[in-house]
């Protein structure tokens, strides 16, 4: 879980060191899909696990990997353009609070409780003070709506690969290094689309681009994969409370990012409202299984 949350927290600063460096944002979200499909490649095939075949399954692909890998990937190293890395990583825990949103609008919640009402609301107040728009210093840029829309382009994509993916495959590596292999082939596709370059890349950027793509990508899918196996969903739930944590510390320290306590209170309310909307959820689901028990042990009574 240490390793998981280093690797993964640490994206933004490696996103960050790379634009500095001289690569631009489509390339470094090609290379990035590219770099971590690689590796999952790799691991797949250590695994004996083959790629998956049919064109409804690649067609379940391209939609996966254009809402969980090209868009988003692509806005937050637009948005990290003119925004610290540091508030990125807090933008990205906006993830459930987006899930649970658009849960709400397609009714696949069934109901919404208290608790989980009063996360919502917490959790996108956090964000707006985060943002501060009645602040001339507020982070209400294009940059920072960019990231937020990376943050709900995720919830998006989360939505649907739990409903056309998740367990359609007994191979879990392969099928993730064909989606990052279609999002790479998306992304390219836009290349005629982007500015020319002004300068080559420096030695910084393309170390920080390896980085990114290689253990801040694929190796961190991986990891996450047994995480859940291993320990369960909640303890990978874990991980995304401390994502912030990690994103800001590193900012400050290895790129001096200066975060305002306007800004570090917003972050704590964030967590606050998306830890409000989970516990609750959890709670929910303990009843459910209490109660199938009771029915359970009431007919084997009668039996």
């Amino acid at each position: 879980m240490a390793v998981l949350t280093l690797l993964w927290g640490s994206g933004f600063l490696w996103i960050k060191l790379a634009l500095s460096g001289g690569l631009a944002p489509l390339h470094l979200t090609i290379i990035r899909c590219a770099l971590g499909a690689a590796v999952l490649l790799v691991l797949a095939r250590a695994a004996g696990q083959r790629m998956p075949r049919g064109r409804r399954i690649w067609g379940r692909l391209a939609v996966a990997a254009f809402f969980c890998n090209a868009l988003p990937f692509f806005l937050f190293s637009l948005g990290e353009q003119t925004v610290d890395s540091g508030v990125a990583g807090v933008l990205n825990a906006t993830t459930p609070l987006w899930s649970l949103a658009i849960g709400l609008m397609l009714r696949t919640e069934r109901r919404l409780g208290p608790l989980r009402l009063t996360g919502l609301l917490l959790g996108f107040a956090g964000t707006l003070l985060i943002f501060a728009p009645w602040q001339r210093t507020g982070l209400a840029s294009w940059g920072a709506l960019a990231l937020l829309a990376a943050a709900a382009s995720y919830a998006v994509a989360f939505a649907y690969m739990a409903r056309h993916l998740i367990a359609r495959d007994s191979a879990p590596l392969a099928l993730s290094a064909a989606q990052l292999l279609t999002a790479t082939g998306l992304t390219t596709l836009a290349l005629p689309a982007a500015p020319a370059g002004t300068s080559s890349p420096t030695l910084t950027g393309i170390v920080a681009v390896v980085i990114l793509g290689t253990l801040g990508t694929g190796v961190t899918f991986h990891l996450n994969s047994r995480l859940i196996a291993d320990e369960g969903p909640t303890a990978a739930a874990t991980v995304g409370y401390l994502l912030p944590v990690v994103s800001v510390a590193l900012g400050a320290l290895v790129l001096g990012e200066e975060i305002g306590t306007r800004v570090v209170v917003g972050m704590a309310v964030v967590l606050a409202g998306v830890g409000l909307t989970r516990s609750e959820n959890r709670s929910e689901n303990r009843s459910e299984n209490e109660s199938e028990n009771r029915s359970e042990k009431g007919w084997r009574g009668w039996g």
